[in-house]
């Protein structure tokens, strides 16, 4: 293999394990969260490693840019706080479909774009944070109740993240796994790891599930996912083919869910990899990472039911911990982005709490309600102007001289 044409498949292979390995253990519990049994889950995540794997093939072909698509982890993680809905499993793969049509109509239909477009981004970002909050409080629980097992786990996530952060997950997960399989060798159990035969389900539509699964999926995969990863190729100006993508995700999610695959997406801190110069000197080469890393996608889905048996063997709590973990900075973004809009931030707390909480009203779980709710205070909030902060601070710094700063005081903080 020539020397230059190593480097993008290296880039490629290692983006794709990165977005696997970091982000595996969320999928699993979120599929396993809305019902599906170990055969389901293992399906379902076979099914988008290869929808994965064969939609950024097709897109790297077609476009010769470095677009590649991923898995939906926010979404996944919907799937965690939304829990088993109404109708079971099959009702959760109906709403799995209802998604990717909705995506296939955003695409065919710039209406319901500008509709979901109107959410506003603080109170979506807000939704995501408190979703995510009961996942990344995992770790903490997790190492209370058996810290021998988790405390590795933790220690090589915290000494990764500050010199190897692209790495911190993936070797927390793989640690996580090695400590599964020496758990149980050492209570001489046999590890038996068996592909099961595809496990198909026939769809089911409930009210519930359709509203407390397939809506917040659809937003957070489009506001989470979608929109940042056509900014991210904007920004390494890599035009992103915006509809022909919805269509082939939404599609493709549609495709995937009687396996119980619950939604693909662009792809954006991996695609990021793979568009940047890491990957090759020559932007024109770049392509050739995703692609790939397309390919690479394929082989981890044929290695997903060993995986699978390696999680279910590992200890109560310690996978849990690896997702939690994971999620960390995506909940670190979400809680940023959710209170940049300072004038409404009862709006976005009151969000932030209730997706957070575990209420299920009317058989629908919190992402939701915490949606209506943030939206309604928001647009109350609207008919009030923001007078600013008040108190004694504020006083001060009204009565403060124009044009100076007080002596002692550097720059201003550019992030306000």
């Amino acid at each position: 293999m020539e020397r230059w044409l190593w480097r993008p498949i290296s880039v490629g292979v290692t983006a794709a394990l990165v977005g696997f390995l970091s982000s595996f253990a969320v999928v699993l519990a979120g599929l396993s969260a809305v019902g599906a049994t170990t055969a389901q889950a293992t399906t379902g995540l076979i099914a988008l490693c290869a929808l994965m794997g064969a939609g950024t093939i097709l897109l790297t072909l077609r476009h010769r840019t470095p677009l590649m698509l991923a898995w939906s982890t926010p979404g996944a993680a919907i799937l965690v706080s939304a829990g088993a809905a109404e109708g079971g499993w099959p009702a959760a793969v109906g709403a799995f479909l209802v998604t990717g049509l909705m995506i296939v109509l955003t695409a065919a239909l710039p209406a319901l774009g500008r509709l979901v477009a109107a959410i506003p981004a603080p109170l979506a970002q807000a939704m995501l944070a408190g979703v995510l909050l009961t996942l990344c409080v995992q770790p903490v629980i997790a190492f209370a109740q058996t810290p021998l097992m988790v405390g590795p786990v933790l220690l090589a996530w915290v000494v990764l993240a500050r010199f190897a952060p692209r790495w911190a997950a993936p070797v927390a997960f793989a640690l996580a796994l090695g400590i599964a399989v020496a758990d149980v060798l050492a209570r001489g159990e046999a590890l038996v790891v068996a592909s099961p035969l595809p496990t198909f389900t026939m769809p089911s539509f409930t009210f519930p599930a359709l509203i407390g699964i397939a809506l917040p999926l659809y937003i957070v995969t489009m506001a989470s996912q979608n929109v940042p990863g056509a900014a991210i190729m904007a920004s390494f100006d890599v035009a992103v083919p915006w509809r022909e993508s919805l269509f082939l995700t939404g599609a493709g999610t549609m495709l995937g869910s009687p396996a119980g695959g619950h939604a693909i997406n662009l792809a954006a801190i991996t695609a990021a990899l793979s568009a940047s110069a890491e990957a090759h000197p020559d932007r024109r080469r770049r392509w050739i990472a995703a692609h790939a890393a397309g390919w690479a996608y394929l082989v981890l889905g044929a290695l997903t039911p060993l995986l699978v048996v390696l999680a279910a063997a590992a200890p109560a709590g310690l996978i849990e911990a690896v997702a939690g973990l994971a999620l960390l900075g995506t909940l670190a973004s979400a809680l940023s982005a959710a209170v940049a809009e300072r004038s409404r931030q009862v709006a976005v707390v009151l969000t932030f709490v209730i997706a957070a909480s575990p209420v299920v009203l009317l058989g629908i779980g919190p992402s939701l309600w915490s949606l209506v709710a943030g939206l309604i205070v928001w647009g109350l909030s609207a008919a009030r102007p923001f007078r600013g902060p008040t108190g004694p601070s504020a006083v001060r710094a009204a009565a403060r001289p124009r044009g100076r700063r007080p002596e002692g005081h550097g720059s201003p903080d550019p992030r306000g």
